[in-house]
């Protein structure tokens, strides 16, 4: 797969493409439902997928009040879009520049000029240039004006028949509902980081030995509890080298008298793992219980024993 950062990165002389726009965070189901129809343009035409994103966040600048806590980092992102069809990821660095270019100007500059676009692929409420005024009708007439067909993608709903986004998901992890987040998304959701030392209190008082993992402030971060899911050993590059299913906590150790929150997950039947200053990552797969303030130790190390046997019924046979 091709990465380019920004659209000086395009190869000079690059040919005619069939693109894909938008921010793809965490690249759920609706998303791969438009790279799909991307994927299938392309297939009849012989011409390469490229899926344009934007980095930072365009609410950064266009709500000003911070961009959203991300469900995917960049390089994840970009993985999971050649994953699903794209032959080539550009992603425009969103500045004020790029904010203030209106409709036709976004589309002349970006996808006529240096992407030479054959066909445009987008989800139905797709919406662009300054002020958001470009929707999909005003991109079909820009392109018969600039040489390229566009297709509106319905959009993907859910076995509750509610409509797949970014910020419906966002919603479902803050809220703890992680099998649905996961059914959205077509996969659990992941953080990915460092594994940095902790209070040390899974190995020595517990019986549970843990990975703290330190991931960006910027995560998408379940609400305070227990799951069921998958600690994954991971290279710097973000490959995958060996997983385990695991009891993962994500909160402040209340019966401890709380601490800063964190994430940690505790590999089935391991103490062995020594992943200290390693890359790793957590996949949520299902919520066990909420977060609680227990009367003693042993209490804690009761709940942490019922909390292993969920997990292992849950996760047997995955």
């Amino acid at each position: 797969m091709w990465r380019w950062r920004g659209l000086d990165d395009v190869p000079s002389g690059w040919g005619r493409c069939v693109v894909t726009v938008g921010v793809f965070d965490g690249v759920h189901l609706g998303h791969q439902a438009v790279l799909r129809t991307a994927a299938d343009h392309a297939a009849a035409s012989r011409l390469p997928v490229v899926a344009v994103t934007f980095d930072p966040h365009p609410d950064t600048l266009v709500r000003g009040g911070g961009a959203p806590d991300l469900l995917t980092p960049a390089e994840r992102r970009d993985e999971l879009l050649a994953e699903h069809g794209a032959d080539a990821v550009c992603v425009l660095p969103f500045t004020p520049e790029l904010s203030r270019l209106d409709a036709e100007g976004f589309v002349r500059r970006v996808l006529a000029e240096r992407l030479h676009a054959a066909a445009v692929v987008v989800g139905e409420d797709f919406r662009f240039g300054r002020g958001a005024t470009g929707d999909v009708g005003v991109l079909r007439a820009l392109g018969e004006k600039y040489d390229f067909v566009v297709d509106g993608v319905r959009l993907f709903t859910d076995s509750h028949a509610e409509t797949v986004t970014s910020t419906r998901v966002r919603s479902l992890i803050a809220s703890g509902d992680v099998a649905r987040a996961r059914d959205c998304l077509g996969r659990p959701h992941r953080l990915e980081g460092v594994v940095v030392p902790g209070a040390s209190r899974g190995r020595d008082l517990l019986g549970f030995p843990t990975a703290n993992i330190d991931f960006p402030p910027e995560t998408a971060v379940p609400a305070d509890g227990v799951y069921a899911g998958w600690l994954v050993r991971t290279t710097d590059s973000g490959g995958e080298e060996e997983r385990w299913p695991a009891a993962v906590s994500v909160g402040s150790n209340p019966t401890f008298e709380g601490s800063p929150r964190t994430v940690e997950a505790y590999a089935l039947d391991r103490d062995d793992l020594d992943l200290y200053s390693r890359r790793a990552a957590v996949e949520f797969t299902d919520h066990i219980r909420a977060q609680e303030s227990f009367p003693s130790v042993e209490d804690l190390i009761v709940a942490m024993r019922r909390d292993v046997s969920a997990v292992r019924e849950l996760m047997s046979g995955r």
